[in-house]
């Protein structure tokens, strides 16, 4: 069973909720973005089935980054990120219970896929490393996400895929755990808010918990 949980406002009910919210409302040892969303305050950007409820349809082929939960085959781990190819649908993860798809960030294995560019931000995202387990990145200092890449994949995580899952100021991390209490917030995005004063989590609609169990 994967300790990981998806949770989309659409199924949940209309409260909004920081990532600190979310990850105290539902018990939970970690919070961060699931992914960007529209103007709808709900709707999820590129693919999102959550089991039978879908909280969008729309298959995004630039997104070719896949996370999947809740497999309903013993073969497959409890959770992965997937690379998609640029022509696939969602037909190919019907296997799998939970399906979100992202921007990719870095390929497998461990290909930094983002050309250099002078937009910034602060940085979301998630990470599968080479044994399979899955990380939670934050950045708030702004960062070309080519730099970005470049620097997590020179650390000693051992990161093989990785996933955008939110930049600027929505972009958040909240934890709590013996000794440690942390609830981050994004600042910085080049054309929207070209600052680094914002403190506070903004609410999102959709995001994905870590649950240590019993």
């Amino acid at each position: 069973m994967s300790p990981a949980i998806l949770l989309a406002l659409s199924q949940v009910g209309w409260t909004i909720r920081t990532a600190q919210q979310w990850r105290e409302e539902f018990k939970l040892v970690a919070m961060i973005n699931a992914g960007m969303y529209q103007g709808d305050f709900s709707t999820h950007t590129g693919f999102f089935r959550l089991g039978k409820h879908v909280n969008s349809s729309r298959w995004v082929k630039n997104y070719q980054s896949v996370l999947l939960l809740g497999p309903r085959t013993a073969a497959f781990p409890g959770v992965a990120i997937r690379d998609s190819a640029s022509g696939g649908t969602s037909a190919a993860f019907a296997d799998l219970d939970t399906v979100i798809q992202n921007l990719r960030l870095i390929r497998e294995p461990g290909a930094n896929v983002w050309q250099q560019s002078d937009r910034q931000w602060s940085e979301a995202a998630l990470a599968i490393d080479r044994e399979g387990r899955l990380l939670m990145l934050f950045c708030r200092s702004p960062l070309a996400m080519h730099d970005f890449n470049r620097i997590v994949l020179a650390l000693p995580l051992g990161v093989v895929r990785a996933m955008h899952v939110e930049g600027g100021p929505e972009a958040s991390l909240s934890i709590r755990g013996d000794g440690l209490d942390l609830n981050l917030s994004g600042s910085f995005e080049t054309g929207f808010n070209e600052n680094d004063d914002n403190q506070r989590q903004w609410p999102i609609p959709n995001v994905i918990g870590v649950d240590i169990g019993p």
